[in-house]
């Protein structure tokens, strides 16, 4: 709209309707949920001692406190509402599996919401891989199945026989109907908006919500910190697990090159961030030169979905040696051979992005290194005072467990904004 017109004030005008009324539908929401008693699901059951056994690592003890807060609080009548705050690859999904399992032995629904078709994907494998043997039934809904395969997860859901649905946003949409919803689980939660979340919230108001997230954003943390939400950190990192070297500087064609060669001679793998997909397929040419003749692949949100999942296939069995990608591989992607991350523009992402994208790397026990690249003519001192604060809190938070740091300097850069979002 031209500013001079009355169409500008009647837009202003409708957003700032829209916006009161979903802030009171969140409260009145909040005051049912907080009035109406939820599901008390029952005490542990030899089946569920039986799966916790499955588990193959020791827990930690931050990781075994989150799982018993979180089992606990699926016991008591009052809906449920927790937190969990870990760094990548600290646990957290275990803590959302056993609470899946409770879910599917109390005869409930549990639904997983994921970020990405990908990351979906890899939990429906996990989930998959951990409940086999169990009277667990799972389903995986994202856009990439067919119509037919979509209809057929629909019909099985709301019938009841799907005990544990994974997806992404797909699952938010308004033909989907649950049978008999007890728990929600959102991973990622920073991804979401606010009413992504209550709109699952709306399904079932005596629901229990359980969120997960490395570095949860202002708006949540806030709220965990003056009690309208309980939360879980897991802050002690699994055994042998190393700090990732961060380097943030101008860019530079042979730190580039030196990173990637140093990277492909131990026998390990490159991710590559370019986030502009017009320009992606020169970034892969530049890459293909300065790695002299490795093995480049690409991909970015605006392929099909079997040409991304084709890409991230190649990587995780060593068929492509360098990966060029967009913020698409910033959600859960754990290929434990990636242990070098070069970032282009670093400074033009936010504080939690850059912090998920670093953890893609250093997953296992090598030592990871990642590169945060600003343009080579512009100094930190002239950058924008918001992005200066970010690179600098990345480079000041390298230790393990540094996500929930990042999250309060996060806090303290933008702000807790208004609590209705």
């Amino acid at each position: 709209s031209s500013l001079d017109t009355r169409t500008w004030e009647e837009v202003k005008r409708q957003v700032a309707a829209g916006v009161r009324e979903l802030a009171a539908e969140l409260l009145k929401m909040s005051a049912r949920r907080a009035a109406r008693p939820g599901h008390r699901f029952p005490s542990e059951e030899a089946m569920e001692r039986e799966f916790a056994d499955g588990f193959p690592y020791e827990p930690t003890e931050d990781q075994a406190r989150a799982i018993l807060e979180t089992l606990g609080d699926m016991m008591t009548p009052r809906p449920m509402d927790r937190l969990v705050v870990g760094d990548v690859g600290f646990g957290k999904t275990e803590v959302a599996m056993r609470a899946a399992f409770k879910c599917a032995m109390g005869l409930k629904q549990c639904a997983v919401l994921a970020p990405t078709t990908v990351l979906a994907d890899q939990h429906f494998r996990t989930f998959s891989r951990r409940m086999a043997g169990f009277p667990v039934r799972l389903a995986l809904m994202t856009r990439f199945q067919t119509k037919s395969e979509q209809r057929a997860v629909l019909c099985d859901l709301a019938a009841g026989k799907i005990d544990v649905v994974i997806g992404t946003s797909r699952l938010l949409q308004k033909d989907v109907r649950y049978g008999d919803l007890g728990l929600i689980v959102i991973d990622e939660e920073h991804r979401f908006g606010v009413s992504d979340k209550e709109c699952l919230k709306k399904k079932r108001e005596t629901v229990d919500v359980l969120a997960l997230s490395a570095t949860p954003i202002p708006r949540s943390l806030h709220q965990s910190m003056t009690g309208l939400r309980q939360i879980s950190l897991i802050e002690s990192a699994p055994s042998g697990r190393q700090p990732i070297v961060t380097r943030v500087g101008p860019w530079d064609e042979r730190v580039a090159a030196t990173a990637i060669a140093d990277e492909l001679a131990r026998g390990g793998q490159v991710y590559y961030v370019h986030n502009r997909v017009r320009t992606m397929a020169d970034a892969l040419s530049a890459v293909k030169r300065l790695s002299g003749g490795a093995r480049v692949a690409m991909v970015h949100g605006r392929m099909k979905g079997p040409d991304v999942e084709k890409a991230m296939w190649d990587l995780a069995q060593r068929k492509s040696d360098v990966l060029v990608a967009s913020t698409i591989i910033e959600s859960g992607l754990d290929i434990p051979s990636v242990n070098t991350l070069l970032v282009e523009d670093a400074q033009d992402f936010g504080l939690a992005q850059l912090y998920q994208l670093r953890g893609r790397v250093g997953r296992e026990k090598s030592r990871a290194y990642c590169y945060l690249f600003h343009p080579a003519g512009v100094s930190l001192k002239d950058m924008p005072e918001d992005a200066r604060a970010r690179l600098d809190a990345l480079k000041e938070f390298g230790a393990l467990g540094a996500g929930i740091k990042l999250a309060l300097r996060d806090l303290e850069i933008r702000g807790a904004g208004d609590l209705l979002g």
